[in-house]
């Protein structure tokens, strides 16, 4: 997807990882090392934030498959679900932002994409909603901002229905 001369697109080896920095170890450590193999394995899918034609990743996104357990959702949404263990979701897995381009609108920018890609798969393969493991407080504000609620019990596992993602992109 490209916007104001900014490209997102499937991690490659061409991308500049090693000058990433977010401020938050784990995500910073999950971009340098893991992300190339976790989608060799198939694992998730790492999407990169890139202003071309400089390939250093300015922000990233990760997607994977989820099953949730049937009880842990609200109750209203439960009692309209099939009587499936688990339901299909999209993980969000992670997002994070370079620490040197926050405050410019990149964490709208990718979660705007993460969602489009999502809606786009679900089209595909069922996934009811996005659900997103907020690392911290600030995290899930960010998210609940975008209309994520969080699960009972859960304050920082949230989702956002497939159904509000689908309005969002059609109208």
């Amino acid at each position: 997807m490209t916007a104001d001369k900014y490209l997102i697109e499937a991690l490659g080896k061409h991308h500049g990882r090693s000058v990433f920095q977010c401020g938050t170890e784990e995500l910073d450590r999950y971009l340098h090392q893991q992300a190339g193999q976790e989608e060799r394995r198939n694992v998730a899918m790492p999407f990169v934030l890139t202003k071309p034609p400089v390939p250093d990743v300015i922000g990233y996104y990760t997607l994977s498959a989820l099953g949730v357990d049937h009880e842990a959702w609200p109750l209203e949404i439960a009692k309209k679900l099939p009587r499936y263990p688990q339901m299909p979701v999209t993980l969000l897995g992670r997002l994070a932002v370079d620490s040197g381009h926050r405050g410019e609108g990149h964490g709208k920018r990718l979660l705007t994409d993460a969602l489009y890609r999502s809606w786009q798969a679900s089209r595909q393969i069922g996934s009811m909603a996005v659900v997103v493991e907020a690392i911290d407080q600030r995290a899930r504000g960010f998210y609940e901002a975008f209309d994520f609620v969080a699960f009972p019990d859960q304050e920082l596992r949230l989702y956002l229905p497939m159904a509000t993602i689908a309005k969002a992109f059609t109208g």
